[in-house]
């Protein structure tokens, strides 16, 4: 088992770990705004977040919701952080779910959990009516973040967390003196996918807590660091990892403004640490590189990184001086990037790590809690996500000669199970508690995890070999102009699959580059690029035919290609 490297704040459950955060931080900034004067911010300390989380659990309660069922919904904001640690915390159940839902999939996930609350941004108002008139749900109340008074039937957020304030005033202690049971189901979140496909994962506060003490005695932040969150906040990596790991440490969390914002807000808000998706920091590092050579200084800078590189070798790190420019450009106090939710490419996370700004990767599961493995701030290898967390046990199920199997997992991040659905429940986790991941990978000798692809994308050939789309996705994503790729088997007649590729380019880099505005010569110039890549591989992966567009890949809200999708299409 992996050890820790940090001394830890123990915690018993969300509760505990606010209060014992409030403890020592209370007069520190939780959360920081913009405000309308120019370099003027808005900070929103520990004792305030606190006691409107109290406020508004009190509130919660005395609506008749003391262990019902609340669901979340909406953008990143203070409002939701808020009720999420309101509902956990002595109310009941919260159920976040996914903003980027059609309102059929709502209404469907709502029936589903059997939530009799719900907590919401102004952009579900329409449904919400739909909702209140079809009375089809368990649905008693409607509470809205954005209306400043009650009214027909919707609950003003603002106006409940200041009757929640005058009940405390008044005595009322039942949500303060809520005692937490950490064993049994506190949070339910819903996979990705659509709503018959979708598993309501059932995760208690042990789990939460577990993964946040975890991830804490090895990743080290403190209470002069600033998250910048960014990925959506139903979705357990960015809850876990960008909301609750800050807030257990102390902390301060400003908002993203919106893709377009990002190197702007970072360098604003002066921003240390992010959690995010391999997607948005390849698109920065190629950024960067691009600026590098648009100036001439890519010798410069290569140079640069071996000469540091063998500085650290004898213990001197000159890299915040060397390229004190480019550190300056991306956000000067910018000190970790940790990815997870697909795979990162390996240079990448060499350049960034040769610059002086520390890229961690990491990975886990909704079922997890989500995070698995993590690189830590001693021990990284690159390429790997790092070991399994100190209290987890990892192996690896029927490896094949290449030493590649399914990852399984074991320990108290694992969730409680599939809410209604002991079937797949009974296939995930067996019955001495391992957890099945779904994901193939090798373990070396010194215990860290090399993920190769997930189990049911992987290509068998006839010949039994298999062929994993996410390496070759990471070969064809560094072509220049290259924007994303998605990788699969096409069956022939045979019954062999042909090791085939959906190319997306970007228009203005391919007529920038290449001169090329033509699909036709477009597609013939990646397909040149395809070749010189077969040519580093054995046969067996030769990607044997492509297509190419100028149009997005399918996603979830966490940039995850959504490949049974994109094979819909394919087949059509």
């Amino acid at each position: 088992m992996r050890e820790p490297i940090h001394e830890i704040e123990k915690f018993t459950d969300l509760k505990d770990m606010l209060n014992k955060t409030v403890e020592k931080f209370g007069n520190r900034p939780a959360y920081v705004f913009k405000t309308e004067e120019a370099e003027k911010f808005k900070e929103i300390t520990y004792n305030e977040f606190k006691n409107d989380i109290d406020s508004l659990g009190t509130a919660l309660i005395n609506l008749g919701l003391k262990d019902k069922r609340v669901a979340v919904i909406g953008n990143n904001r203070y409002e939701w952080a808020v009720s999420y640690l309101a509902v956990t915390n002595g109310t009941g159940i919260v159920v976040p779910l996914d903003k980027a839902l059609p309102n059929n999939e709502i209404e469907s996930l709502i029936m589903r959990s059997e939530v009799e609350a719900i907590i919401y941004t102004s952009k579900y108002d329409e449904i919400m009516e739909e909702l209140k008139d079809k009375k089809n749900t368990n649905l008693k109340y409607f509470i809205s973040m954005d209306l400043e008074e009650s009214s027909n039937g919707i609950i003003s957020f603002k106006k409940l967390i200041e009757k929640g304030k005058e009940q405390i005033e008044n005595g009322d202690k039942k949500f303060l003196d809520a005692k937490i049971n950490p064993d049994v189901m506190g949070i339910m979140l819903f996979t990705s996918g659509t709503t018959s496909q979708s598993k309501a994962v059932m995760l208690s506060h042990k789990n939460i807590a577990s993964d946040l003490m975890n991830i804490s005695s090895v990743l080290y932040i403190d209470e002069n660091d600033r998250f910048l969150s960014f990925l959506p906040l139903h979705h357990t990596f960015e809850c876990t990892a960008g909301f609750l790991f800050p807030i257990s440490r102390g902390s301060s969390i400003a908002f993203c403004e919106g893709i377009r914002h990002i190197a702007d807000n970072i360098k604003e808000y002066e921003i240390t640490i992010m959690v995010s998706v391999p997607v948005l920091y390849e698109g920065m590092c190629k950024k960067v590189m691009k600026a590098i050579e648009s100036q001439g200084k890519t010798k410069t800078v290569n140079f640069g990184m071996k000469l540091s590189n063998v500085l650290l070798k004898v213990g001197v790190d000159v890299r915040n001086k060397l390229f004190k420019q480019i550190h300056d450009n991306l956000g000067s106090k910018l000190r970790l990037l940790v990815a997870g939710g697909a795979a990162l490419d390996p240079e990448t996370e060499k350049f960034f790590n040769g610059l002086g700004i520390r890229m961690a990767q990491g990975y886990g599961l909704t079922e997890t809690s989500p995070v698995i493995a993590v690189e830590d701030d001693k021990f990284t290898r690159n390429g790997s996500i790092g070991k399994a967390l100190p209290e987890l046990e990892v192996k690896l199920k029927d490896p094949n000669e290449e030493g590649i199997g399914e990852l399984l997992v074991k320990g108290p991040i694992t969730m409680l199970g599939y809410y209604q659905n002991e079937e797949a429940t009974k296939e995930t986790i067996d019955a001495e508690g391992w957890l099945n991941t779904g994901d193939l990978a090798k373990i070396d000798k010194d215990g860290f995890i090399f993920i190769t692809g997930r189990k049911k994308f992987v290509i068998v050939l006839k010949n039994g070999k298999n062929v994993y789309p996410e390496e070759l996705e990471i070969l064809i994503n560094k072509i220049a102009g290259v924007t994303e790729s998605f990788v699969y088997g096409k069956e022939e007649e045979d019954g062999n699959y042909k090791v085939s590729a959906k190319i997306v380019y970007d228009k203005d880099i391919m007529k920038d580059i290449y001169g090329l505005e033509d699909k036709e010569e477009i597609k013939g110039k990646l397909w040149q690029e395809i070749k010189r890549i077969n040519r580093t591989m054995p046969t067996y992966k030769y990607i044997k035919e492509i297509t190419v567009t100028d149009e997005e890949l399918i996603k979830t809200t966490t940039k995850k290609i959504k490949r049974q999708e994109e094979m819909k299409k394919i087949t059509l």
